[in-house]
């Protein structure tokens, strides 16, 4: 049976891919963020995770305002790198699961979650920038991954706890996953962030820190927080942490921190934590 051994919580901002793509990762800006997933690579090694799953929203890329699913699960042998309007970023292909897919899909489907199956998926920052933060690559990724999309821009939007309990379905699908394969699971976005109105640009480093003291201990209490709520605590786009209750969701109730960070040198709360599921 699968395992999830690694559970990841991880910001997904776009300038970290511009820096990245330029060489950009040791200027006294970006060292303390990228120096903080060193540690993280390794971890995963030692792991010896097969497959990742990846829990990102699409910002319009693949996905847009007149047809954007709640959930949206890859099932495909490959991901196409999206263009987002500055060019195709020079990264491989994502490699795909196509057994682990359609698994995991025919699972949440009995699991009553009414997905929407993916047979193409063209992705984007949301995915790439935790894919490159996490894994070595050279013309190829160490690992197969799995991308799975939440909507979190076209209102209305799973709520919390539902995002926990897709976490809870995608474990059972890997339990119940015959070959003995080992997986990753990274839920992507935020911290605290606000790109529009009056509050353009407000963080809330105590809130956002708050958020990842509670999401190890004390997950609970984070899923009765209706959007309004979260939304006023960690900004407009912060109701992105609705997908690491997704991540938190597929692991067991206690849990070992390996690592935590959390930096914010910019518009948006970089954080970071990692805990160890079944291992």
């Amino acid at each position: 049976m699968g395992r999830i051994v690694a559970g990841i919580g991880t910001s997904h901002v776009p300038s970290i891919g511009g820096a990245y793509d330029r060489g950009r990762d040791s200027t006294p800006a970006w060292k303390p963020l990228f120096d903080a997933y060193v540690p993280v690579r390794a971890w995963l090694k030692e792991m010896e995770v097969d497959v990742a799953i990846m829990v990102y929203n699409d910002h319009g890329a693949d996905f847009f305002f007149d047809k954007y699913p709640t959930f949206a699960v890859g099932c495909a042998e490959s991901y196409a790198i999206a263009d987002e309007g500055f060019g195709v970023r020079p990264l491989p292909v994502i490699p795909g699961d196509l057994e682990f897919s359609q698994h995991l899909c025919r699972s949440l489907v009995y699991d009553e979650f009414d997905i929407t199956v993916c047979q193409e998926m063209r992705v984007e920052h949301g995915f790439l920038v935790p894919m490159h933060l996490c894994f070595e690559h050279g013309e190829t990724w160490p690992v197969p991954t799995i991308p799975i999309a939440v909507n979190v821009l076209q209102h209305p939007l799973p709520t919390a706890r539902r995002c926990h309990r897709l976490g809870q379905a995608i474990r059972s699908a890997v339990a119940s996953f015959k070959p003995d394969i080992r997986v990753a699971i990274i839920g992507t976005g935020g911290m605290s962030h606000q790109l529009t109105g009056t509050e353009f640009g407000a963080m809330h480093r105590e809130n956002d820190l708050d958020f990842l003291e509670r999401i190890e201990s004390d997950p609970e209490s984070l899923l009765q927080l209706t959007h309004q709520q979260l939304m006023e605590r960690f900004g407009v786009e912060g109701i992105e942490l609705i997908m690491w209750l997704v991540m938190r969701g597929a692991l067991p109730d206690n849990v070992r921190r390996i690592h935590r960070n959390y930096y914010a040198p910019m518009t948006t709360g970089m954080g970071l934590i990692t805990l160890e599921g079944d291992a």
